[in-house]
């Protein structure tokens, strides 16, 4: 019997929960437009800061070429644990793994703690990498609703805790999160970890965007209150912090005795970081707390400006994000955001990301990326008002 070539190139079953991005399609459609401003990305606008990009030269000229420890070269390791020192957390370097990034940090976790049929909590708006990692693994994902409330988004904590049950295998928690920019309060992070302590529930800490916070220079972390034996990992990332999007380099921090799972899964899916990378990111965690005031700095700056004149237009309900690097609005009448930024694209040539590619909660939203200068996010605000007057 003969097979098929279309039977031979499917997808394995259950797959089919699992959609390409709808803000790649965006910029897709964008590539071969001219005169767009694009702001669909989660990216910081500036090229890495030059005493990292120097670190990497360096190491390269040191002939940090050859493979090394699957769970990271111990410079960086040890750099990453006074990094947490520094913020007031006493993490050694036996809970620290060194990845390929932030995404490839999740999908380390979820392999290691993940079966076909697990039940997953995530809080939506939500990125889609982190609905989309636990089902390709076969989990199933439930979305608690973010609030909005006029200022900013909130999470309701008795929907939450509802929907975490002893059926829960883990809580995936991304605050300051993305796209919304809401965050936690420490006393919510502590009614979290109690009653996730009491089910036996993983929680899983996206802390990427916890250094982009408008008050302070710090988000709370579960890394404040966890015991090095709770069940708590945290993935983090050099991309957002210090400009180093296309160097892809992350770090988990996981009770000890999850390392040796985290090192064979990473085996057999990197093998290791480039040494170089990650010589540079000794550096980025050494002398990059300059960076990381400036870039917060003006960060805010851009916050204000853009929820200012956002809120200027007829037709937006816009909030305030406390931290991360977006504005996240709803837009009045729009039920299909996909559509609406294809159009804004076609006709005013502004690239943002559409509010359903971020789950059912985000539909009737857009989400721009205000990483880029004061100028070009003035301009994208004129043609979304723009293109809005004549809709209507």
């Amino acid at each position: 019997m003969s097979v098929e070539f279309a039977d031979l190139a499917a997808p394995r079953p259950g797959l089919g929960a699992v959609r390409p991005s709808l803000i790649q399609k965006v910029a897709e459609q964008g590539a071969g437009l001219e005169g767009v401003i694009k702001l669909w990305f989660g990216e910081p606008d500036r090229v890495t800061p030059k005493f990292i990009r120097d670190a990497a030269t360096a190491a390269l000229d040191d002939g940090h070429t050859f493979y090394v420890s699957n769970f990271g070269v111990p410079p960086l390791r040890q750099a990453l644990s006074d990094y947490n020192a520094r913020l007031g957390r006493d993490i050694g370097v036996e809970r620290i793994f060194v990845t390929s990034s932030g995404v490839n940090a999740i999908q380390l976790v979820c392999d290691a703690l993940l079966s076909p049929g697990d039940r997953v909590v995530l809080p939506g708006p939500y990125w889609p990498n982190l609905s989309g990692i636990p089902a390709v693994r076969g989990a199933e994902v439930v979305s608690p609703d973010l609030t909005l409330d006029g200022e900013v988004w909130r999470l309701d904590m008795d929907v939450l805790l509802d929907a975490i049950t002893p059926e829960t295998r883990m809580v995936m928690l991304n605050a300051p999160g993305n796209p919304s920019g809401w965050m936690l309060t420490r006393a919510e992070q502590e009614t979290i970890l109690a009653h996730c302590r009491r089910l036996g529930v993983w929680i899983l800490a996206d802390d990427v965007y916890e250094r982009v916070v408008f008050s302070g220079d710090c988000a709370p972390s579960f890394l404040d209150i966890a015991t090095p034996e709770d069940r708590v990992v945290s993935i983090n990332s050099f991309s957002k912090n210090w400009a180093m999007t296309g160097w892809r380099l992350g770090w988990i921090v996981a009770p000890p005795t999850l390392l040796p799972t985290l090192a064979m899964l990473g085996e057999y899916s990197i093998s290791c970081v480039a040494p170089f990378i990650q010589h540079a990111g000794v550096v980025a965690l050494r002398d990059g707390e300059a960076f990381l005031a400036e870039m917060r700095a003006r960060y805010r700056d851009n916050r204000d400006l853009v929820v200012e004149r956002l809120r200027a237009i007829p037709r937006l309900q816009v909030p305030r994000p406390e931290g991360a690097m977006y504005a996240f609005f709803r837009v009045e009448g729009c039920d299909d955001s996909f559509a609406l930024a294809l159009d804004l694209l076609r006709k005013e040539r502004v690239g943002l990301a559409p509010g359903v590619a971020f789950g059912p909660r985000g539909e009737g939203c857009l989400r721009l990326c205000f990483a880029a200068e004061a100028s070009v996010l003035s301009e994208a605000c004129d043609r979304i008002g723009a293109y809005l007057s004549r809709q209507g």
